[in-house]
């Protein structure tokens, strides 16, 4: 039976007081958390890894979750939870990570990374924001459900995997959500690392893109060879990278391997509506997202070209003497790491040949190359149905957490969404807290405390709608 209007808003109300009551524990907790250093990828901070799984097992105890364990894998280890006492309700299965990227100390203003401080109503810190906080709104979600409902188990059966190494790729998930099929069974799979749009237009993410990762190094001289001695004739590794690098797009912005855009699928037109509904100013894009100018593929808006069609970019260029003084020499090897954003339908393994065979056709003869595609690493991209029923309840919940209706986005980033779905046979809905401004992967690293309160009320609500 529905609840009465009445009787919703006095819920409503009891989520956000409890909230409202809490909210300094509750940024305590994160600043706790986020001093535990869990860079994922660099040995000496596996310990930090451990520790991170540790400390958000204890407090899903403290939560109340019957069942707590920390699973290890060959990278981080990953905290798995349940708490299943409504036979008759949907099994949710809650998708996170607790593990961070590295950070350097030097290039912080506001605070050290892992010395978290609170300004104007944001906390600053590596992880606050992606995704310790996501993780920590889920956490205060069950707990405002709990108190709001006066219920002594969720509406809802739910279960948590947070994992520790998705910052490098996720590498060890798809054996450990394989080997643990029946455990993490559910009718719905909660992805909560991603982003809202604005503070006070919050929107429903409905897909993410894919990732194919390439190291690519040109070989030149077989050892650096002094300038003086061979410039001119000798082979220039550094020369070659760059030609190949500015080739990678045409003069429209798009991505110039062979077939790229074959199996690229266009947006609905129902999808392009609504993000063109989204309160979109290219100042507002350029500040809050720390960018210098718009580009991209052109005949498509910035938000199309973010969320709906796939990307090209260069990480990393290394080559001579990036540090110290420099010796004069002609570079042995250059080296470049690509990455690749893909959307429905494009495929990890069709697009990883395609970058082979650009190379192959496209370098020259003068110089040799060592190419390493990451297939097993790839992520393939994830949209969720149109028609799913969980979206209109995510969608009501957040418009009593966020108090605004909800629009609709994408993300830019990619994941383990298909993953999860295609292992677990079940669909995938996102859930986030962070803001495009919230500087993921960056220094200043941060998150809004109250976007962190409001999702974590529209997760308590999402429990009660969803039952």
């Amino acid at each position: 039976m529905t609840a009465a209007p009445r009787d919703e808003e006095r819920a409503v109300a009891d989520v956000r007081d409890y909230l409202t009551e809490h909210r300094d524990r509750m940024i305590e907790e994160l600043i706790g958390w986020v001093r535990l250093r869990s860079v994922a990828g660099l040995p000496e901070h596996d310990p930090d890894l451990i520790r991170s799984a540790n400390w958000l097992a204890g407090v899903l105890r403290e939560t109340g979750f019957p069942t707590v364990e920390v699973w290890e894998t060959e990278g981080g280890p990953a905290v798995y939870a349940e708490w299943c006492a409504a036979p008759d309700a949907p099994t949710v299965l809650v998708y996170s990570h607790h593990d961070v990227r590295a950070a350097k100390d030097h290039q912080w203003e506001e605070t050290p990374p892992f010395e978290p401080a609170l300004r104007d109503g944001r906390l600053y810190g590596r992880g606050t924001s992606d995704a310790k906080g996501q993780v920590l709104a889920h956490v205060w979600g069950v707990r405002a459900h709990l108190a709001a409902t006066g219920r002594d188990a969720p509406a809802v059966n739910l279960k948590f995997l947070v994992e520790g190494e998705e910052e490098i790729g996720s590498l060890h998930l798809a054996g450990l959500v394989d080997d643990n099929r029946d455990r993490l069974g559910a009718d719905l799979v909660v992805f909560s690392d991603t982003l809202l749009w604005r503070a006070d237009h919050p929107a429903i993410c409905t897909s993410v893109r894919g990732l194919v990762l390439a190291h690519l190094e040109v070989l030149g001289p077989l050892r650096d060879v002094h300038s003086g001695a061979v410039s001119g004739p000798a082979p220039n590794p550094v020369e070659e990278l760059s030609r190949l690098l500015a080739r990678l797009h045409d003069d429209k912005g798009r991505v110039t391997l062979p077939g790229f855009y074959d199996d690229v699928a266009e947006a609905p037109e129902r999808l392009r509506a609504e993000l063109a509904a989204l309160p979109f100013t290219e100042d507002d894009w350029l500040t809050r997202s720390d960018t210098r100018t718009v580009g991209g593929e052109a005949g498509y808006t910035v938000l199309e070209r973010l969320w709906t069609r796939p990307a090209l970019e260069v990480l990393t260029v290394v080559a001579g003497d990036p540090v110290g003084a420099s010796r004069a020499a002609v570079p042995a090897v250059a080296s470049a790491d690509l990455s690749i954003r893909t959307v429905p339908d494009q495929k990890v393994a069709v697009v990883a040949e395609q970058v082979r065979r650009w190379v192959a056709d496209t370098i020259s003869d003068r110089v040799d190359y060592e190419l390493t595609v990451s297939e097993d690493s790839g992520q393939e991209p994830y949209r969720t149905p149109e028609d799913l029923p969980a979206v209109d309840a995510l969608a009501a919940a957040m418009a009593e957490g966020f108090g605004a209706p909800p629009g609709r986005m994408g993300n830019a980033g990619g994941g383990p969404a298909e993953l999860l779905a295609r292992t677990l046979d079940a669909p995938v809905v996102f859930f986030g807290t962070g803001l495009p401004e919230d500087r993921w992967h960056d220094s200043d690293e941060r998150v809004s405390v109250d976007v962190l309160l409001a999702g974590a009320a529209t997760l308590a609500r999402f429990w009660s709608r969803l039952a």
